[in-house]
């Protein structure tokens, strides 16, 4: 993969690293049981029974499930999502399943999550800024993580609006901009930066993180050809009182962590 410049570079080297230390969003779903994630569904599951499926470690939300459902044959981009969690959902579901993500090890997760549990799946190595390997109108839905660790979310919303096909969904999760540099300081948390400032380290090991502005945010979306359909403030419904002082879990507890955005992709 050749670089779109030194934010990709550094962002490799950290997911990099992040599959050697074993974090939770690169362990991939080799315990998935088929029927069950279909009763899950169907919502005929409480979501309490799968939670230990699907979140190892709870560090990954599947959602929403109305993404979830028909998804025999349609063609569906994990992007900047690998690490064999969300793509083996859509694999076992029927889905034709692309995966882009910047880290050759987590594209090795989603090859050996597709081995194990018997479906066909496509990785790229790129940048989520950079689909070029990708023919136009190919997708029936996009599925993308956090957009954090690109630098300019409009480039990013200008890839996925080339690859869905006219009527096709796109789903995000985006950090809140108010409360996107926050550290635990051993008795509280505190706002490491001011509102002006976009980029910075997201910890020690070098990766670069970027706050993204409500305008650029939504507009972008608009700019882009995606017409909005939901926003989900899921953090509200998933409080984790046990998570400990100082992790992801109890952060985002009380920060509310981010949203997740529904849009999809107009006519022309």
């Amino acid at each position: 993969m050749e670089h779109i410049d030194e934010v990709a570079a550094a962002n490799e080297r950290k997911w990099e690293r992040e599959v050697q230390k074993g974090g939770g969003h690169t362990i991939p779903f080799l315990d998935l049981d088929v029927e069950e994630l279909r009763r899950f569904v169907r919502g005929d599951a409480r979501e309490d029974r799968l939670v230990g499926r699907l979140e190892p470690r709870r560090y990954v939300s599947i959602g929403p499930l109305s993404l979830f459902t028909d998804l025999e044959g349609k063609d569906v981009l994990c992007l900047s999502a690998g690490g064999g969690q969300q793509s083996a959902v859509f694999g076992l579901l029927g889905a034709r399943v692309t995966v882009v993500d910047i880290a050759q090890g987590q594209l090795e997760a989603d090859r050996e999550a597709a081995a194990h549990h018997g479906y066909d799946v496509t990785t790229v190595h790129a940048d989520m800024r950079d689909l070029s390997s990708l023919r136009p109108e190919s997708m029936d839905l996009v599925y993308g993580m956090t957009p954090c660790w690109a630098p300019d979310i409009r480039a990013v919303y200008a890839q996925v609006a080339r690859v869905l096909r006219v009527g096709g969904v796109y789903r995000t999760d985006v950090g809140k901009p108010g409360l996107h540099f926050v550290e635990w300081d051993g008795s509280g948390y505190r706002i490491t930066k001011p509102y002006c400032e976009s980029r910075g380290p997201y910890d020690d090991d070098g990766g670069v993180e970027t706050r993204h502005y409500m305008d650029d945010i939504f507009n972008g979306l608009l700019d882009a050809g995606l017409s909005l359909v939901q926003v989900i403030d899921g953090a509200r419904w998933r409080q984790l009182p046990d998570a400990p002082p100082g992790s992801y879990h109890r952060m985002g507890a009380w920060t509310g962590g981010g949203f997740e955005i529904i849009a999809r992709r107009a006519a022309s």
